[in-house]
């Protein structure tokens, strides 16, 4: 069996044949800090966030895209492959994306946890290329198209031409960001202590980068900073809008910095051949196209399946791992490791 992987700081993702996305579940390990002991993965850690008592850590492996926690990912990533492969003799090859620009030794270290989980043979691809791949985009001919992933952790940002990138840039600020800045806006304006996943469901609830055409309002639960207790307020999309803004600006001046490292040709393509294609989670995110489009004056579109668009990815790139060997290395989007 051939698998494709996207490794993202938010969720793990992964592609069979047939089966296309045949896991989806968060990056989340939850540790026994006494004994070491793994408690739970996925979305029985998740269910765990601020619930746990002291000796009971609830942590991401992977951040910010890069591998964190070697031995909880190698452990995660062997749990998951063994849910979807079963008990295989011959363990899967994979096509596994990597956020451009990374080391060789984050390379390596990727590369080291999926042989370990029992992958014989490892593919890296970027991630903007698999992006890219899965939106439905034609990256084999010799003119420019342009991807922004927003995913959990990074925001990629590519022009992809020629089944490579021409030019590439990445931040930290992408749907994490989001949730912190809504965090801290909520705390700073309304002197109340929300979690993660209440602020990842405002984010999705009544989230914006610019105004609604209605106002939208909903009740907000958690602790009140000042007294300790429990307490709620009513927040409206105008609020958000006002947390969002400097991650937003952010993440659109990311995008212009890749325009202007892009070759004059390539550029010149971005306005006949689709513009901007968003993908990830944060693409959904109410107006964000619109926001980047008017900073950079090109059209942008949200892919079909956003939040999955990197995995499908992997999965369209597979069909690469049998031909690349007969191939320049620039033809051709993956880095190969192992027999």
């Amino acid at each position: 069996m051939d698998v494709g992987i996207d490794l993202g700081s938010s969720a793990v993702k992964i592609f069979t044949p047939g089966r296309r996305v045949a896991l989806s579940e968060p990056t989340l390990v939850a540790v026994d800090r006494d004994t070491d002991e793994i408690l739970a993965f996925g979305s029985d850690a998740r269910q765990m966030l601020g619930r746990t008592p002291e000796h009971v850590a609830v942590v991401s492996p992977v951040q910010h895209g890069r591998i964190h926690n070697f031995s909880l990912t190698e452990t995660m990533l062997s749990a998951y492959v063994r849910e979807v492969c079963g008990n295989r003799i011959f363990m899967p090859r994979v096509v596994v994306c990597v956020p451009s620009g990374v080391s060789e030794v984050e390379k390596s270290e990727v590369v080291e946890s999926l042989r370990a989980a029992g992958a014989r043979k490892v593919c890296l691809i970027e991630t903007v290329v698999a992006a890219a791949l899965g939106a439905g985009l034609d990256i084999s001919q010799p003119r420019g198209c342009m991807v922004c992933d927003i995913g959990g952790g990074t925001t990629d940002i590519g022009v992809i031409s020629l089944n490579g990138t021409a030019s590439s840039h990445w931040i930290n600020y992408a749907g994490n960001s989001f949730n912190e800045a809504l965090t801290d806006f909520v705390l700073r304006k309304f002197d109340l202590l929300i979690g993660p996943q209440t602020a990842e469901w405002l984010k999705k609830e009544i989230g914006c980068v610019v105004p609604r055409d209605a106002l939208l309002t909903v009740t907000v639960k958690g602790r009140h900073f000042k007294t300790g207790m429990p307490h709620m307020i009513r927040i409206n999309s105008e609020d958000i809008m006002e947390a969002f803004e400097e991650p937003a600006v952010r993440i659109c001046r990311a995008v212009q910095h890749t325009l202007e490292e892009t070759p004059p040709a390539l550029a010149g393509d971005l306005l006949t051949n689709g513009g901007i294609t968003l993908t990830g989670g944060g693409a959904k995110l109410y107006g964000m196209d619109r926001m980047i489009a008017e900073r950079t004056k090109l059209n942008v579109s949200v892919a079909q399946d956003p939040e999955v668009s990197v995995v499908l990815g992997t999965g369209k790139a597979i069909r690469f791992m049998d031909t690349r060997d007969k191939f320049e290395k620039e033809t051709s989007p993956l880095d190969v490791f192992g027999a």
